[in-house]
């Protein structure tokens, strides 16, 4: 069964559309509060509220604030902090429950909200399912709402403090360091924690506004960073998204890293110090072949599930495995955090810098990812994949000819109305032949929008 408010991440949407505006939090606000008193009914409730820098988060965290007192809920609220330390503030003050209003890397005309359970995990498509049911059951949100009752915490610096802890004091001290912050929610914290370590820092996008989080910075547009990196000589950039759960890297040499080049540099190392557990990598099916031979490589395997960190998180949990993430960025350390954290993505890697005497520029070369070509199909509707025997014939063709090496994957979009096709091989001309030998069979089959 498909949800019908929240999405791969949460829920998410346009601020003033009807799944993301004031009334609706209160609702949902409302329905997380009757959630809580099914799970535990008759006892008291709390739960960690943090936000982004958008100026629409003001409005929803009180919203949802005045929504969860009607259950007599306590709400810890943390301020503007990154996702990840909403997550680490729901273990430390014992919560039942964390909210981060955020849309991530979205542009401040977009809201979120995201939820993370008492062991700080996000929640699976089941409970959203019953949350969903206990919105629908909400009374229209009245005109006028009572003042919102909260207690103001500091788990930003608990969140600073503990990841100061993984690197030695001043360790740092010769190195130049260009952050992009994205004008979101790491603008504080992760500057702080560099400090420490004694890098001289070089900063992008730390002046938000309320509307300018996203807006020509951060992990989207990480053409500065890489910029300002050979400007001043950096040894690394980082660039976090809006709300600080992922990050985008940059070599001394201007060179952005793949998401994919990063995983897999994790991976052969971990396996090399005996420290991957389950000798496992998880990773989604956007992955790319490279990844794969990577960790076989290193006497290791990755092991895929569908998109989405939580997705990830919990396959994770299922192995024991302690390393995965995304291409896009969310990398989860579960020795660490129960989530995605860029600064702790950063320091991770920044230690096998250390470890290992190596610029980032040769860790990454020691990695080879196989050519990819992708295209997203807008279409008029989302006729079922087995329905297009044509399409289907196509794929299996290309399957047969790259054979081991190479692959194909053919999905609808979750949230669009666009089929979105990938393939890998062993070569760049071949790839790009296969794209267009799916593309042709869809457009077959499928009333394709072309704008």
């Amino acid at each position: 069964m498909m949800t019908k408010y929240f999405g791969t991440d949460g829920i998410r949407g346009r601020f003033g559309s009807p799944l993301m505006c004031p009334s609706f939090a209160f609702r949902l606000g409302c329905a997380l509060g009757d959630y809580l008193q099914q799970l535990r009914p008759g006892e008291r409730h709390s739960v960690v509220m943090g936000r982004d820098t958008r100026f629409s988060g003001e409005a929803l965290c009180a919203a949802l604030t005045a929504g969860l007192n009607q259950a007599q809920v306590e709400v810890y609220f943390a301020g503007v902090v990154p996702t990840p330390a909403v997550a680490k503030a729901v273990l430390d003050y014992q919560a039942d429950l964390g909210i981060a209003v955020t849309a991530s890397h979205n542009p401040s005309c977009d809201n979120g909200i995201k939820l993370f359970d008492h062991r700080a995990c996000k929640f699976e498509e089941a409970q959203e399912l019953g949350i969903e049911a206990l919105v629908d059951q909400q009374a229209d949100a009245p005109a006028e709402w009572p003042q919102p009752s909260f207690t103001k915490i500091n788990s930003e610096s608990d969140y600073v403090s503990h990841l100061q802890s993984l690197l030695a004091k001043d360790s740092l001290r010769d190195w130049d360091v260009v952050l992009d912050l994205a004008n979101g929610a790491t603008v504080h914290t992760t500057p702080a924690v560099f400090q420490r370590w004694g890098a001289r820092l070089h900063l992008l996008g730390d002046q938000p506004d309320g509307v300018n989080i996203n807006d020509g910075v951060g992990s989207e547009c990480p053409a500065q960073l890489a910029r300002a990196v050979l400007e001043r000589g950096a040894r690394i950039g980082v660039a976090h998204d809006g709300d600080g759960d992922r990050l985008v890297v940059c070599d001394e040499t201007g060179t952005i890293v793949d998401g994919d080049v990063l995983l897999a540099i994790f991976g052969r190392y971990y396996m090399a110090a005996g420290a991957l557990k389950a000798k496992a990598l998880v990773a989604t099916i956007h992955s790319n072949l490279g990844l794969d031979c990577a960790l076989r490589d290193a006497g290791g395997r990755v092991e895929r599930v569908g998109v989405g960190d939580r997705n990830v998180a919990c396959r994770m949990r299922e192995l024991g495995a302690n390393v995965g993430g995304e291409s896009s960025g969310h990398i989860i350390f579960s020795d660490y955090a129960t989530t995605g954290d860029g600064l702790l993505a950063a320091i991770k890697i920044i230690e096998l810098m250390c470890q290992t005497g190596k610029p980032l520029s040769e860790l990454r070369q020691e990695v080879t990812l196989f050519p990819q070509c992708t295209l997203n199909l807008r279409v008029a509707d989302k006729i079922p994949l087995h329905d297009l025997t044509g399409l289907q014939a196509a794929i299996q063709e290309v399957e047969a000819a790259l054979g081991e090496e190479g692959r194909v994957l053919v999905r609808y979009s979750g949230t669009e109305p666009k089929l979105r096709l990938l393939v890998e091989g062993p070569t760049l001309f071949e790839v790009e032949q296969a794209l267009k030998s799916l593309e042709i069979a869809a457009r077959q089959e499928l009333s394709v929008i072309d704008s």
